[in-house]
Order: structure tokens, then sequence, then C-alpha cells
């Protein structure tokens, strides 16, 4: 199916056939989508990614640059939503998106641009061919006559994920042949069912590092989103443009130091992994309105609908298949995909996306229909090989490569543990037929002019795990092993008395923990939105996290019952009192029933409720004093949620709804003292009376 798009960019008009992709992936049989399907989806602009060229910038110039680039993204942002609202303008006048649009955003980019050039040539070599890159060009739509249509096509796709005639069966996204958003539309899915299966597991060899390695940091459930990307924008807030879920460390932002990510809260059961994971968020296309709507990266820029909280989300660590790894350095960045593949092309895209029961089968630019009670799997397989240098390059990607089929790095780079991310959902396939209003669509956030394209899909890492941590993992994969959570050979926290690894796990409790709950000994934390959002410990007397009780369902099989070195204790170990200066001001928001964004500006955390109601105050049944115990040995009779976000602007942690929350301030002191000054006082009295008895007797 051919059709012909309208590309009008910096001065010029011109004509080009445009091909519909209709692959279900790029091998095999499949085809690849050199550019943008302008026969289904509404107009759009394709600018060149100045970031991708730069492969060196000298770190004095590296902030300017930084910001510069994020005004690029700003740039194009602006036009989209320009050209989105000049519609009925563009129809009457041809040249209009040429004159308002297209000329004036070449003009912005180019001195943008020159300002990139400016910084890197004061402090180096000036860039070359940078300023080529100031045109954009905009992809215009099929004129709405070619996808006439009643709207009523079966949009059931084919094994190839086309979803009927487009020049006949508009499909999602049209209301009466009128597009409704930015997308997706009804040939953004394939019925997985329809599709061959074109997963091929690469042969391991005699040095093959064969074992994995668990580690398990929950869906998200404290609700911390924001849309920053401190890899690609530190220091811009929304730089992003759209929304991320994080899982891990709870201290990401756009204006997060690599010393704030070290001492920030991990939702990861094993605290020794502070790593963060972030994605974009899944949205149904239903029309309800979040707490975002109206916020930049969110509703104002095109990125609206339910946030659907993953299913479940695993994070191994694999091997590779020829060699074996070496452990990652502290602080590396790794970005897998392409947020702007639809207008880049699929060179750096690595989306991947399946239902559970077909996972043999895995699409590219196609979100899966799943048939009932099957779930649709997000996958992400990060780089595996490094350069043994850098922590990060100029345009993130130089610095880590993929490994070729059979296990192989490019020369001069060196075999890591390689990040695979399943992420789950259970989401219902959209009814495609009547646009999603029976059964909604769902979409990734996306950059504007993106339009929640599955291609666009990506992952983002930076490794912030212990030292120590990470040479157990390197040896686990090496040794051919299977460790972590979920596993008999999961390192825990032994040792560690605290989250940081300050106490001493070899006190007075055991550490065995074998209950059968899987409450975990790291503090809640009770809601804060003070500017310095600020955690307010609900289970820990000291700035220091209290003992972790291991990996969920094995009550504190890491070792830690031992006394620690903070005060109070873990959160299955009974109360303890909280700082007064890290408590929660007495006007803050108390509601934890909603999944929606919390009030968002730089980062967001955002309050969800806890359906478990046990756990809370699970007795110990060893362990150290009640002043200082680890939290080891525990029955925990019931799951507690994990540590609450903490991160910078306004935040909401996570908390169950019945959960007790510890109160700071002179009037918890009081009202824990009363009871023994008033025993105080009766004994005395008891000694004045007996004195008085006594002489009264002489």
């Amino acid at each position: 199916m051919a059709a012909v798009a309208l590309m009008l960019g910096g001065g010029g008009l011109v004509a080009a056939n445009v091909y519909a992709s209709a692959s279900e992936g790029w091998g095999g049989d499949t085809t690849k989508q050199a550019s943008p399907d302008a026969a289904s989806d509404g107009a759009t602009i394709d600018c060149p990614d100045v970031g991708t060229q730069l492969t060196t910038v000298p770190d004095a110039a590296k902030t300017e640059v930084d910001n510069q680039l994020a005004l690029l993204d700003q740039q194009i942002t602006e036009a989209y939503q320009k050209l989105k609202d000049s519609t009925e303008s563009i129809r009457q006048d041809a040249s209009f998106a040429d004159n308002a649009i297209m000329n004036p955003l070449k003009e912005k980019r180019s001195a943008t641009i020159a300002r990139i050039n400016d910084a890197i040539a004061r402090v180096g070599d000036r860039p070359e061919g940078l300023d080529a890159l100031a045109g954009c060009t905009l992809i215009a739509p099929t004129k709405s006559d070619d996808q006439s249509g009643d709207g009523n096509g079966d949009g059931s796709g084919d094994a190839t994920g086309s979803t009927g005639d487009q020049s006949g069966q508009p499909g999602q996204g049209q209301q009466g042949n009128q597009q409704s958003t930015n997308g997706p539309v009804a040939s953004d899915y394939a019925d997985i069912t329809s599709v061959q299966p074109n997963v091929n597991a690469a042969q391991d060899q005699a040095d093959a590092s064969r074992g994995t390695f668990v580690t398990a940091c929950g869906v998200n459930e404290n609700g911390l989103f924001n849309s920053d990307n401190v890899i690609v924008a530190p220091g811009v807030t929304n730089g992003a443009h759209h929304f991320h879920d994080y899982v891990g460390n709870q201290s990401n932002n756009a204006f997060a130091s690599d010393d704030d990510l070290a001492k920030a809260k991990t939702s990861c059961e094993n605290q020794g992994d502070k790593s963060t994971y972030y994605w974009p968020v899944l949205r149904l296309q239903n029309g309800k309105q979040e707490r975002d709507a109206d916020k930049p990266g969110g509703g104002t820029e095109g990125n609206s609908g339910q946030i659907v909280t993953a299913k479940a989300a695993t994070l191994t660590f694999v091997g590779n298949p020829k060699s074996k790894v070496v452990a990652m350095p502290r602080l590396l960045r790794i970005i897998t995909g392409d947020a702007k593949a639809f207008v880049n092309g699929p060179a750096n895209a690595n989306a991947s996306w399946s239902c559970t029961g077909f996972e043999d089968r895995q699409l590219k630019d196609k979100y899966p229909l799943c048939p009932s009670g099957s779930d649709v799997v997000r996958t992400f397989k990060f780089q595996s090989c490094w350069d043994g240098r850098n922590i990060d390059s100029a345009n993130h990607r130089t610095h880590v490569a993929f490994e070729a089929a059979d296990g192989t790095c490019p020369d001069g780079f060196e075999a890591i543990p390689q990040l695979v991310q399943r992420i789950v959902y259970d989401v219902k396939a959209p009814s495609l037929q009547d646009g999603g209003k029976t059964t909604p669509l769902f979409a990734v956030d996306s950059f504007p002019e993106q339009q929640h394209k599955p291609v666009t899909d990506h992952g983002d890492f930076i490794n912030v795990f212990d030292e120590g941590l990470m040479k157990d993992m390197v040896n686990c994969i090496n040794n051919g092993e299977k460790c972590g959570a979920g596993t008999d050979n999961d390192p825990g926290d032994s040792g560690n008395g605290n989250g940081n690894g300050n106490g001493n796990g070899n006190g007075n409790g055991n550490g065995n923990g074998n209950g059968g709950g899987s409450g975990s000994g790291e503090p809640q934390e009770s809601p804060t939105a003070t500017d310095s959002a600020q955690p307010t410990a609900s289970a820990t007397a000291s700035d220091e996290p209290a003992g972790n009780g291991g990996n969920a369902g094995n009550g504190g099989n890491g070792g830690n019952g031992g006394k620690g070195d903070d005060g109070g204790k873990g959160d299955n170990g009974g109360q303890a009192t909280a700082d007064p200066a890290t408590s929660a001001p007495d006007d803050q928001p108390t509601d934890v029933q909603t999944t929606d964004p919390g009030s968002l500006t730089t980062a967001v955390s955002v309050p969800k409720a806890d359906t478990k109601t046990e756990g809370s105050k699970a007795t110990p049944t060893q362990g150290g004093s009640d002043d200082n115990a680890g939290s080891g040995g525990e029955v925990g009779t019931a799951e507690t949620t994990p540590p609450a976000a903490s991160s910078g602007g306004e935040s909401y942690a996570a908390v169950s709804p019945n959960e007790p929350q510890a109160q700071g301030g002179l009037a918890e002191t009081g009202a824990n003292l009363w009871p023994a000054v008033a025993g105080a006082l009766l004994l005395v009295a008891g000694f004045v009376v007996l004195y008085r008895s006594k002489r009264g007797a002489r």
C-alpha cells in the first residue's frame, strides 16, 4: 500500500511516497519501516536528532549542551502543538504550515545549534555538520477522503499486523473519519495469535556465563512518576516530555546527583541495589483525567488517560553465550530503545511486545492484541557490552553496545551482565472496530510528535549496586548459578543491620527468618510534600533505615536479626518513634486511595492504597533489644508496602491506609513517657505511705 505524503520543510514542497509497514517485527520475513506511516497517522514533524550525532562533548561544555538539546526538543513540541491547532488554517492555505510553523522552527533550531557549536568550541574542537540538521520535515496525513469509510473496520489484524484496508477502514482514532487524538491508531496493533514464532536463542559456547541474578524492586506501588530524564536531560524539568514509571531508586528526578542516587532509598528488596530502573508509563486511552491532565509531560503534551500499574515487573541480569562477564562500573548509564524511533527510524529501536503464553513471538512496531486470559508483556533487553572506560557518552549510546548473535562484543568492548526487564500488564485487547469505545486502547507515553507508537518504547538504567553485591552477581552469573530474589541463593542483606550496611547482622537475632510472611525490615514512610521532600520513617528513630528482613516470603533469610546501629525496629518489628525532624506536617494530604500521579512538578510520587492490612505490626520471634532490634527472624503475617518514594519536588509517599503511623514531636514523646512517669510517682507515693505507717506504729 502506498500513499502520497506532502513533506514541507525549510522552504520547499516535495511529494514523496511513504509505504506503510505491515510487519510484526524486523527479523525474518518482516520488513522495516523506514519512515512514518502517513497513510494511517496524523501529521507529525520529523527533525534530525542532533543529540545522536554528538559523539564527544567536553565535560566543561556538557551542561550547556544538555540544556540546548532539551531546548531543541521543546521547540519541536511547541511546533507540533501549533500544527495540531492549525489544521483548518493549513487546509485553507497550503503555505501556512511552511510560513507559520516549519520556517520559524528551522530558525529557532539554527540558533540553538549555533549555541551548541559555540559551547563545544570554547573548550574543544568545533563540531562539523550540525548546522545541516536545523531543517525539519512535516509529514502530512493523507486526505480524509483517502481514508474514507464507515469507521467500522473489523480491526482484527492478520499475521502481518495490518488492520484492514487503510483506504477504506480507518479503525481506531477515527470518529466519522476524524482522528480524535495524536495516536495510537488501529494499525499500531497486531493479533499475537497470528504472528509466527520469531525468537531465536543464542547457542551457549564452552566459556559461556550461564547464570542469572534477579533483583525484585516492585511495580512502582509507591507511584513515583515524573516527566524528567536525568540521563538525557539532567537539570531540565520535563526533559522527557512524557511520564516515566520508576522502580528501585526513589530519588530519581532531573536534579538528582550521583551522590543523591547513592544516598537514596530503594524499592528493591535487597537494599544493596539502589539502581534506578525507569520506562514510559502505559495508559488506557479511556478519557480518564489523571492529575497530570493539565501538566507538561502529561495531558498538555498529548499523554492522557489512565496510568496502568504493572501486574509484575521482573529485573533479571543474565550472562553472555560466549564469555564470562565483568562487573558493571558503578553509575553506568544505559538507555535501550529510541524514544524518537517513529521519525528517526528503527536503527536504535529495541522495543519488544508480546503476550503471556506467546513469548516465542515478539512484536517490534505493534502493540499486541492478546487473547482472553493472556496478559500484555513488555520486554527490554539492554546493551551488554561495555567499552571498559566510560559510564556514559555524549549521545548516551557509544559507551555500550549490543553483543552479536553469538555473544561476541565489538573490539575494545567486554561483556557485562545483561539487564532484561519483563513487565506484565493486565489489560484487555482493545475494541478496534469502534475506536476503543467498548474496550479502551492502550499505549505508552511519548514525545508528542511520536504519536504513542510502540516502536518508541524504551528503558533507562543507572547502576547503583553496592560493589559487593555487584561482585556477587558477577560470580553467580559466571558460575552458572541462579541467584537473587525468589531463589535459594539470595545474598539478601547479610551482615547489614540497616539499609546502608552500617549495622551488625550477627547480634542477638539469628536472622534465620523461617516465618511464612513476606515482610521487609525496610521502614515505611508517612506522606510528605515539603519542599525538601524528606522522607518520614514510621519504623525507625534514626536517619538510617532499619535492618532488612530479607526477601519476600523468606522473612529475613538475609541474616539481619542482629542488633543494628540505628534505633527502632523494622516495619515488622513493632512500633518505633519517628524522628520529629522528619515527621509529616499535620496538613499533609492523607488520601492514599488514588493511582493518579500526584501534584506534579519536577518529580512526583503518588499515593497508592495498600490492599494488605495485616503485617504492619508483626511480632518478632527472635531478635535484638527493643531499642535497637534488626528485623531478622520475624514472622511476617502479610506483605507490607515497599519503601515509599522520596524525591525532589512535591512528593507523596505511599502508605497502607490502615497502618498505624508513628507521630513525632513533643506530644508523642509525652504520650510515650507518661505511663513511666505515673508509675514512678506511684512508687514514690508508696514509699511515703510505708514510711508514715512505720512512724505511726512507733
